[in-house]
């Protein structure tokens, strides 16, 4: 059985980007972590200083590990400005310290693991959203991920993700997508 991971980049519990994931993932066994919850730090860059990074005390260390074991990584963010949220973008950043860590081995590690991307916002998500897809299909190129495809929904205010039939109707068509990939 495949180990499905969602990575949760919402600032706001139950928000509709968590509903949206949920729906994509209904009667699918997985793992989730909220991002927020990490308090993850930004990254100080130190790849070209001698001696490279500086250690640093968070959770990211142990979110990698978490991410390493397993084989399906949904990446669920809501859409803040027409990017990724912060906590997010602060995870993906510092993967650059741990591409550098020999402990993680992380670009073999990660190579062939397959990619979703959930993401809700407003003002035209389906069409000013897709620099954020770009930038996850570049991510996963880079890391050699396989990102099998993505959902994005329209909603702004508590809830109203409920309101978008196509999103729903989307997320019905990838949780059958993803159950059959796991036979």
């Amino acid at each position: 059985m495949k180990r499905i991971l969602v990575l949760d980049g919402s600032q706001r519990s139950n928000g509709n980007t968590e509903m949206l994931t949920s729906h994509v993932l209904d009667e699918i066994d997985h793992a989730k972590v909220y991002l927020r919850e990490l308090g993850i730090r930004p990254i100080k860059d130190q790849r070209h200083t001698e001696g490279g990074f500086t250690p640093v005390r968070d959770e990211h260390d142990n979110l990698i590990e978490e991410i390493i074991s397993s084989d399906i990584i949904v990446f669920s963010t809501p859409i803040y400005w027409y990017g990724m949220s912060g906590v997010m973008k602060n995870m993906v950043d510092r993967f650059s310290q741990a591409l550098r860590d020999e402990r993680f081995d992380l670009k073999n590690k990660l190579a062939g693991k397959e990619v979703y991307v959930v993401a809700c916002g407003g003002d035209n998500p389906r069409l000013k959203g897709l620099p954020l897809i770009q930038q996850f299909q570049y991510i996963c190129d880079f890391l050699g991920m396989n990102m099998v495809d993505y959902l994005i929904g329209q909603a702004v205010k508590p809830g109203e993700i409920q309101d978008d039939v196509r999103a729903l109707q989307e997320a019905q068509s990838l949780n059958t997508k993803i159950k059959e990939s796991m036979k």
